[in-house]
């Protein structure tokens, strides 16, 4: 259960209206989902997020979408957000991800978190060879 009322566009002001609005037209849905809806409640912390969400997953850049979904997968998963967690594999599943490319990344980001886990408890150092150079 939210720990906020979700916004409905009946409830909405012009602000909060305006990013749905470009929500609506950057996605090519009607679909506004309740992350959106909660956020609502501070119209300048949704507008903030929505561009930075806009810039970020839907700019130019190095990394496909696809890529870009996954990898947003993997950092929900370790975050422990399970709303993202559905939320981006529903997306990175209209990216084209398949079952095969979730179950792989399901076991990377599984190994990840052992490796890391061990890592982490036996402290181990960083190899100079690893570290950027300046």
């Amino acid at each position: 259960m939210a720990t906020v009322p979700l916004i409905s566009d009946e409830m909405a002001g012009a602000e909060v209206l305006a990013v749905f609005d470009d929500i609506r037209a950057t996605r090519g849905t009607d679909f506004i989902n309740n992350f959106w809806r909660a956020l609502a409640h501070d119209p300048a912390q949704l507008r903030r997020t929505w561009e930075e969400v806009k810039q970020v997953m839907g700019g130019p850049g190095a990394l496909d979408p696809l890529t870009r979904e996954m990898i947003y997968i993997a950092v929900s998963t370790a975050n422990a957000c399970a709303y993202c967690v559905h939320s981006h594999t529903a997306a990175a599943r209209g990216k084209g991800m398949t079952e095969a490319q979730h179950s792989e990344l399901v076991s990377i980001i599984a190994l990840a978190g052992r490796t890391n886990h061990l890592a982490n408890a036996l402290q181990i150092p960083v190899d100079p060879e690893f570290e950027a150079s300046s």
